[in-house]
């Protein structure tokens, strides 16, 4: 009780909270995006049902993380070296390595899960040809089974849920923060997993830039995994300059539309 009431109280615990409310609606944003890319391809009655479950099991597992700080930090201490690494930087470290902590290897096997799964659905969404893929075109739209999509969430949710909880550890020793900063974010996405979904719906080319997003996460999942740390302010930079310029063409695109209807 007393950490939760110096979470509001002590002015540097109130600083530590608001920035981690911050990192973590930030680190939320890919979560959901492969949450509503995947949602969207369920029947319409299912993708509500969808969205709770999957933002659901990710506060869960966030929640869970938390209550195992001590383990989850010791899947930073290295346990494979290949003893490969690049040449050192300006700091005097290596520019990449091979000394794998799980964290790195988990880092890897979802960079590698996002790379795979985003390249799928851009495959479908420019090849309109039947495919056996758990993926299939009916009736112009793709289409999963509710299990299938269920364990894909699961699967990123524990990738994302432990970069989430990392950060969190690595900003602040104080648990009620941590626990805070997890439900204010879980709540954002809560609030902006329909909004969200319901415009990529609407918006065709916007889920192909939903899909470039997920390449570069999983791009830089990998290259976390391998010691090459790319500043997140930087990638979601560029993914904020991206969607501005789409919001841009889709509205000279409606604007067009209605001269031509005039």
């Amino acid at each position: 009780m007393e950490s939760l009431i110096s979470a509001f109280t002590d002015p540097t615990a109130l600083a530590a909270l608001v920035a981690l409310v911050v990192m973590e609606v930030v680190l939320g944003i890919d979560n959901l995006v492969f949450i509503s890319i995947l949602t969207n391809k369920l029947p319409e009655t299912q993708r509500p049902k969808a969205r709770r479950i999957g933002i659901g099991l990710a506060l869960g597992m966030r929640l869970i993380l938390l209550s195992m700080i001590a383990w989850i930090v010791g899947l930073t201490k290295p346990v494979i070296d290949l003893g490969i690494s690049g040449p050192l930087d300006q700091h005097g470290l290596p520019t990449f390595e091979t000394l794998f902590s799980w964290r790195d290897l988990i880092l890897i096997a979802g960079g590698l899960f996002l790379i795979w799964k985003a390249t799928k659905e851009i495959h479908h969404t420019v090849d309109p040809s039947h495919s056996d893929d758990i993926l299939e075109k009916k009736k112009g739209a793709i289409t999963l089974t509710f299990g299938s999509a269920i364990a894909q969430i699961i699967l990123l949710d524990m990738i994302f849920s432990l970069d989430s909880i990392l950060t969190a550890v690595g900003m602040t020793d104080n648990l009620a923060v941590m626990v805070i900063a997890v439900l204010a974010a879980v709540t954002a996405m809560l609030l902006a997993a329909e909004p969200l979904a319901n415009f990529i719906a609407r918006n065709p080319t916007v889920v192909m830039l939903a899909l470039g997003f997920l390449l570069m996460i999983g791009a830089v999942l990998i290259a976390d995994g391998f010691g090459v740390h790319v500043p997140k302010g930087y990638i979601y930079a560029a993914m904020a300059f991206s969607t501005l310029v789409e919001v841009l063409n889709i509205f000279a695109r409606k604007a067009q539309m209605r001269k031509d209807r005039a």
